[in-house]
């Protein structure tokens, strides 16, 4: 088959690999119909994640179809169409019976694309099929799903569900790219008061409206801690959440929070970030991170099933799956390109 190899910082290739193998009786091997790029798989080319070897398949978000399955899987059949879910989750151990699938002891957690060869390919092997799988509902096509792989649940589990988010709330999204619009559009389902979207890029805020920002604001055209306080009545956001990985985000969203609020770090960070104690300790603030459990998987499908989510929007270039490089050029550039997320055909 063919895959993108990763072979050290900066360096990836689409190339020819031996086709995956069942290794264990709860695997299934699925042959992939799309698939899509993570903000992560650029954090790993810049060498942010160094526990990915040299030699790894990219990539943790697919729509496929289900190609061969072992003796111990009960629940997905050959010929089912299912959505790759980015944490493979043993369902057993106490983290995931905790619903912390993401830390799983079972030796799942986020492995694909990571500790084992995973979806920017033509086929993957998925550990633990039956709690990491999820069958596509009649009628949904892959669009309509792919982004419940990763984005849709991080955004949701860590920045609104971790943030505490409620009706009325002031919630800043500092951010607008993926994630931070898969939080904006799941923070509407607590009924906020008033969303706030800051980036740099203008393309992305008018995302953000779309998405459900009231306010948006440009980071570069002023300060944006004192226009969140004149909207707030110079209180600040009761949740404010990270979704662009860089200490300056970070240390942005200490600043933009109000006392008595919440920080939801969802950004993958590879770069110490300052930690203000001196003047955080007395405001009795609540900071957060956290990797997706992808626990709120099958909710958000049905929300999507019911037509009270739609996520293809998201979607605004396509790729067939052998244009992965030219994927991540555009991805990677989206001052230029005004790039959200792409879909990469079989």
């Amino acid at each position: 088959m063919k895959s993108l190899v990763y072979h050290g910082a900066g360096q990836k290739e689409w190339e020819s690999k031996e086709d995956p193998a069942i290794e264990r009786s709860t695997d299934a091997i699925v042959k992939i119909n799309t698939t899509t790029i993570c903000g992560t798989d650029l954090h790993i080319l810049k060498g942010d994640v160094p526990t990915v070897d040299e030699g790894r398949t990219l990539g943790h978000e697919a729509v496929g179809t289900v190609v061969e399955t072992g003796a111990g899987v009960e629940d997905v059949r050959e010929g089912d169409r299912v959505l790759v879910s980015c944490i493979s989750a043993c369902g057993r151990c106490a983290y995931c019976r905790r619903g912390l699938q993401s830390q799983c002891l079972g030796g799942g957690g986020w492995i694909l694309g990571h500790l084992v060869d995973g979806t920017q390919a033509e086929y993957v092997r998925t550990p633990f099929a039956d709690t990491s799988l999820y069958k596509v509902p009649e009628g949904l096509s892959d669009e309509h799903v792919l982004f419940l792989s990763d984005i849709l649940p991080t955004g949701f589990e860590i920045g609104v569900l971790n943030g505490g988010v409620k009706p009325g709330d002031t919630v800043v999204v500092v951010g607008a790219g993926p994630v931070g619009l898969a939080a904006i559009m799941t923070a509407k389902l607590y009924g906020p008061g008033r969303i706030v979207a800051i980036d740099l890029a203008d393309s992305r805020l008018e995302s953000a409206r779309q998405f459900g920002a009231d306010d948006i604001i440009n980071s570069s055209g002023g300060d944006p801690v004192e226009q969140v306080r004149e909207i707030t009545d110079g209180l600040g956001a009761d949740v404010a959440i990270e979704a662009v990985g860089v200490p300056e985000t970070f240390e942005l969203c200490t600043e933009l929070v109000r006392p008595g609020g919440h920080v939801a770090n969802i950004g993958v960070h590879g770069h110490p970030a300052t930690l203000h104690l001196e003047t955080l300790w007395i405001k009795s603030i609540t900071i957060t991170t956290g990797l997706v459990d992808a626990s709120s998987t099958a909710t958000l499908l049905k929300l999507v099933a019911e037509g009270r989510l739609d996520t293809t929007p998201l979607a605004t270039h396509r790729f067939k799956l052998d244009q992965i490089g030219e994927a991540y050029d555009t991805f990677a550039d989206p001052a230029r390109t005004n790039a959200l997320k792409m879909v990469l055909s079989a």
